[in-house]
């Protein structure tokens, strides 16, 4: 058949490009294996030309393997290429300014930066390579600290351990936006169109040492320098990832007390085999630190991923060990920072709880709710301080100007070694802002789903016959692609006097995301918070199931 045919001149055209000896050997067995009749094989062919991947706002992100659907040194280079034409033409980047590109320790990631170092070095561009992995907020940090033009950083996050990714940043430290991520993409798919040969290389680079991390752990201990105590019992894991090194450096020179370390998780591994997913989200996944701290008396545990910019925590709520919530902890640390009086904007993404906007216009200090991502919050002016409930914490803006899970780890040190010197806790804490403000309940359920197409007929069906009720509450339904006050974007949301749903597709990963909120009112919390509470939880399971039959009817 013709389809077999030219499936197979693509594959054989790009092993001949490949500079990779182990994605063209397994892209050879793949071809041979379909030849001889094995469907899987067959298929998983068709998946690897089934992109090119798409370079969006959050730059690349695919599991490894060959093909321009894969993460691979082929996709890497071009996209290396396009985004140096992009800097040296839209950008209007000078040749010879400086490029700063750091990796994680996935699967590639060292081949990957490497790659991009010698195509920038070819385009006339300075890059400067950092020499080991390192965090991805030290690199949003090093792009403005060393003047750099860009950055890059090649990472997955938190993503599967046969993922790996590539991030972009402009010369302010913030993520690109549109329309810059369609302008870079056009880009990349003019080199793509050409031989990779013809995409020149040159080792003349520069390496960045032990001076960037320096700089950026001054800075970090600098914004909790100035706490009365430092009486912290804690525990922390890095998940497999590369922040136990920053963070060691950043307690030892805030003067905080080292952390009892889940030993099995301290040492970067990009086969995380540990944890299914190594997203400290995840359940179970904070398992082995929250033990830990069980076993050592801790006040608190603390999980980076393994990239660092997202911060997670557990401690003691009634009694009991558990994670908080993104929105808890966010809130927590926004709080803070506004009885600290840090002047400025506070901000959250709309899929965040409502509450900390209601606490900052209560203390009458600005706020501003941004569509998701740090993209977005990371460039609102004057930021004092930005989450979003996916445990990202924007805590020194002037900075970072990104989500970075050290600095919130070291902010989240002081505020318990606060609570700690006042006879307090963190519940105790949460429990104070809950009668102050009443219970705001949050959850984030995902649908994950083997087919892409699967999300938009769920979205679909969900625009086209939206629920008027919600947990025995009246809803008004809002399509946020259509307009409104924040930029268009793929998301339904459902609100109405105490509740409000989120509906949104990922944008990192094949899942549906959907976000519940059930707030209780001041009176009914400062009367019986136990009770408050218990109601606002039977709330989101109710708004789970009702939202889960409109987006999965029964056949």
């Amino acid at each position: 058949m013709k389809s077999t045919e030219a499936l197979k001149a693509k594959t054989e055209a790009w092993a001949a490009q490949d500079p990779d000896q182990q994605t063209k050997a397994d892209l050879m067995a793949l071809l041979k294996a379909a030849e001889g009749g094995d469907r899987a094989a067959l298929a998983d062919l068709k998946d690897c030309f089934s992109g090119p991947l798409t370079f969006g706002t959050a730059g690349l992100r695919a599991a490894l393997g060959p093909g321009p659907a894969r993460m691979n040194r082929v996709v890497v280079t071009q996209a290396a290429a396009g985004f140096a034409d992009w800097l040296l033409s839209a950008g209007g980047v000078k040749p010879g300014s400086s490029v700063l590109i750091g990796y994680d320790a996935r699967h590639m990631s060292a081949e990957f930066a490497r790659d991009t170092a010698e195509v920038m070095a070819a385009a006339g561009l300075k890059p400067l390579l950092t020499h080991e992995p390192t965090p991805t907020p030290v690199i949003a940090f090093g792009v403005v600290h060393l003047g750099c033009a860009a950055g890059v950083q090649v990472t997955a996050s938190h993503n599967p351990a046969q993922d790996n990714g590539y991030k972009v940043y402009l010369g302010d430290g913030s993520q690109i936006i549109p329309p810059v991520d369609t302008q870079i993409a056009a880009k990349i798919a003019k080199r793509a169109a050409h031989p990779l040969a013809d995409i020149a290389r040159s080792t003349s680079y520069d390496m960045v040492g032990r001076e960037l991390l320096a700089a950026y752990v001054a800075r970090v201990a600098g914004v909790v320098a100035s706490t009365p105590t430092r009486d912290v019992v804690w525990a922390y894991t890095a998940m497999h990832g590369v922040g136990a090194k920053a963070v060691h450096k950043v307690v030892d020179a805030a003067r905080f007390p080292a952390p009892f370390i889940v030993e099995a998780q301290v040492n970067p591994d990009p086969d995380f085999p540990t944890v299914p997913f190594p997203n400290p989200e995840e359940p179970g996944a904070m398992d082995l630190v929250i033990s830990l701290a069980q076993a050592r008396g801790a006040d608190i545990a603390v999980a980076t991923d393994p990239d660092a910019d997202r911060c997670a925590a557990a401690a003691p709520i009634d009694g009991t060990w558990r994670r908080l919530t993104g929105d808890e902890l966010g809130v927590l640390l926004g709080d803070y920072t506004i009885r600290r009086g840090v002047p400025g904007t506070f901000a959250a993404s709309v899929v965040s709880s409502t509450l900390l906007g209601t606490m900052a216009h209560a203390a009458q200090r600005r706020f501003a709710t941004t569509l998701t991502g740090f993209k977005w919050i990371g460039r609102v002016p004057h930021l004092a301080f930005g989450y979003e409930e996916a445990i990202g914490y924007c805590c020194d803006p002037v900075a970072v100007r990104d989500k970075d899970g050290i600095s919130a780890t070291a902010l989240l040190l002081r505020l318990t070694a606060e609570l700690k010197a006042q006879g307090s806790t963190i519940a105790d804490r949460l429990a104070e802002i809950d009668r102050s403000f009443g219970v705001h309940a949050t959850a984030q359920h995902s649908v994950r789903v083997a087919k892409l197409s699967q999300i938009g007929d769920m979205m679909r069906r969900l625009r086209d016959a939206p629920p008027s009720h919600l947990a025995n509450e009246t809803v008004q339904t809002t399509d946020l692609l259509v307009g409104g006050k924040l930029p268009p974007t793929d998301a339904v949301m459902l609100s109405g006097k105490t509740v409000r749903v989120i509906v949104r597709p990922s944008g990192t990963e094949p899942k549906l995301k959907c976000y519940l909120e059930a707030r209780r009112p001041v009176e009914e919390s400062n009367r019986n918070l136990v009770a408050s509470r218990a109601v606002a939880a039977q709330t989101l399971e109710h708004l789970w199931d009702e939202i889960a039959a409109v987006l999965n009817p029964p056949q």
